[in-house]
């Protein structure tokens, strides 16, 4: 009998951690973004943008500043599908001016692995 409940506990315990793990699996998998810092003159957060996901169509008020953390080729997207696409190496930075009024865009991770970019966006600059 003891066997049995010894056996029991190590399948339960085996399976939990295979949801577990497999949660983290899920998360792992989804583009994100995380707040890094943020005060009156700068916002800062890092995303990750995975392959052929678009992120969500918005607009950037402030200037910013791209920092990619792993490099790759990103499509921004306006609503009317047109594609400008943005090369961006490990470890470089980029400048993106603000958007003008009323005008939106997507991010497009172009390629087959994810990419983590940090933005600084300029909160006082237009």
């Amino acid at each position: 009998m003891k066997h049995a409940i010894v056996v029991a506990a190590i399948a339960a315990a085996a399976l939990s951690t295979t949801v577990v793990i497999s949660q983290v699996e899920k998360t792992a998998q989804q583009t994100q973004r995380s707040p890094q810092f943020e005060n009156e003159d700068v916002k800062v957060w890092k995303t990750t943008v995975l392959p052929h996901q678009p992120l969500a169509m918005h607009h950037h008020d402030h200037p910013r500043v791209i920092i990619a953390l792993t490099g790759g080729t990103m499509n921004i997207v306006d609503p009317a599908g047109h594609i400008e696409p943005h090369v961006w190496e490990t470890g470089k930075a980029y400048w993106l001016p603000a958007m003008p009024p009323n005008t939106l865009h997507s991010d497009v991770n172009a390629g087959d692995k994810p990419m983590e970019v940090m933005v600084v966006e300029l909160e006082k600059e237009k």
